[in-house]
């Protein structure tokens, strides 16, 4: 597991341009304003730039993948015999090292060193460019890191790719917690509590797995159990909550409020969530109102839970979904 020192902030690599700073070919940047303005008021972001990093200047002559997705080499458009693929290995690597106490990496689509997926590899001779690759940088990070969440900035504007990408940051950024203030079998056990219905939200068999991983923490090892339930709990929480699952989440958490609401209050939140079951609602509708009949009828077993708040209200995330 590892172990680091935690800020009260999720600390999030970013690729150096999107984070406004000029260190593209051309001598620009493509800074991303939700990233920069409305992320950037809740995470800590520390940038890389490769290519800057490896000494080409700025600017500087275009680079490109050639050769096959897999067995690939970073080279000059325009002059060819620029080869910096070495380079960039070697770099990557040396910087992976610093990166152990990030929760999450927002790295520059279609970027022959940051592209996390779908990178233009062209042919050695004639012939159409696929989009198959990952860039070098890029590659190197996620092969460290696989539980780290990533995101391309393209990929952000999706709003349900958006929401699963922070909700995991936060939850990484949780576990970093626990670590610090120490790993115990009681502790592993409150933080998957914690997390029950947004897992449940992901996977209802995910849930089960999780918690069949932690059914008998007395007999083994409690870090190596502990390390293989965080990166089990990371691979469910990367599938797309679907709205049919979050139907089902918001269901069982409406059975602990039916002994406490009246015929009339239970029938508008089941009709609220019917609503958004036909799209005709975003998520943000039904989750206020359980907000409301909570905060009326206290559950301190659903106040612990971490579905009804993940992330910040204040970036909206839920209410696109």
């Amino acid at each position: 597991m590892e172990n680091n020192s935690q800020s009260s902030r999720p600390l999030v690599g970013i690729s150096a341009c999107l984070h406004g700073q000029a260190v593209r070919f051309n001598g620009e940047h493509k800074r991303d304003a939700f990233i920069v303005d409305s992320l950037g008021q809740y995470f800590d972001f520390k940038s890389w730039c490769p290519e800057v990093g490896i000494g080409l200047g700025v600017p500087r002559p275009t680079l490109r993948l050639v050769g096959k997705p897999n067995a690939f080499r970073v080279v000059g458009v325009k002059d060819a015999s620029i080869d910096v693929t070495d380079d960039l290995r070697r770099w990557s690597r040396n910087a992976a090292d610093s990166m152990s106490g990030l929760c999450g990496y927002i790295f520059k689509k279609d970027s022959p060193s940051c592209g996390m997926e779908r990178v233009k590899v062209y042919p050695h001779k004639t012939g159409a460019a696929s989009k198959k690759a990952v860039g070098v940088f890029a590659d190197e990070v996620m092969k460290r890191y696989p539980t780290l969440p990533t995101e391309e900035e393209g990929r952000l504007k999706d709003p349900i790719l958006r929401e699963n990408f922070v909700n995991r940051v936060y939850v990484r950024h949780r576990w970093q917690s626990l670590v610090v203030d120490g790993m115990s079998p009681s502790a592993l056990i409150e933080f998957h509590t914690r997390h029950k219905y947004l897992v449940m939200s992901h996977s209802v068999s995910g849930y089960k797995r999780l918690g069949q991983m932690l059914s008998n923490l007395k007999a083994g090892d409690l870090d190596s159990i502990a390390g293989d339930y965080f990166s089990e709990l990371m691979q469910v929480l990367k599938q797309r909550a679907t709205r049919k699952s979050h139907v089902n989440t918001l269901q069982h958490l409406v059975g602990y409020l039916k002994k406490r609401i009246g015929s009339d209050d239970k029938r508008e939140i089941l009709d609220s969530i019917a609503r958004y079951r036909r799209f005709e609602i975003p998520l943000i509708v039904p989750m206020t109102l359980l907000h409301h009949y909570f905060r009326v009828n206290p559950d301190e077993y659903i106040a612990r839970q971490i579905y009804l708040q993940p992330s910040p209200s204040r970036l909206g995330l839920r209410n696109a979904i």
